[in-house]
């Protein structure tokens, strides 16, 4: 039963660095670095770490995600909505189907969950 619960290492030395599927830089020069740490039995869930540098994406989602964010500051600004400020220990889901803007003002290191089925 160890197998059914699994533990995040550090992350890799390998990290995917292209910008997600869905998010386009809107201003400045953000960088996101990527670790898909593991993934669900049935292949439905995907989960890992995530890192960014300051700068803005707007972003388009297809899936759900939750997320702990561990450091750094963000304002999550829904296209015609109201900024959400989020920072170090806050926890938060996004929809899919969200478009809006993702605003790193401080470099973020964040855990992620995201739904794909």
């Amino acid at each position: 039963m160890s197998d059914m619960v699994f533990r995040f290492p550090e992350p890799g030395p390998e990290p995917m660095t292209a910008d997600l599927d869905g998010w386009t830089k809107v201003e400045g020069e953000p960088g996101m670095k990527t670790w898909v740490q593991h993934t669900s039995i049935d292949g439905s869930v995907i989960s890992g770490t995530w890192e960014a540098t300051p700068g803005t994406w707007h972003a388009s989602y297809k899936f759900y995600e939750f997320v702990h964010l561990i450091e750094g500051r963000i304002v999550i600004t829904p296209d015609g909505g109201a900024p959400v400020m989020l920072g170090p220990g806050d926890g938060f889901a996004v929809e899919p189907g969200f478009e809006g803007t993702w605003k790193i003002e401080a470099p973020v290191r964040k855990h992620f969950c995201i739904k794909l089925k």
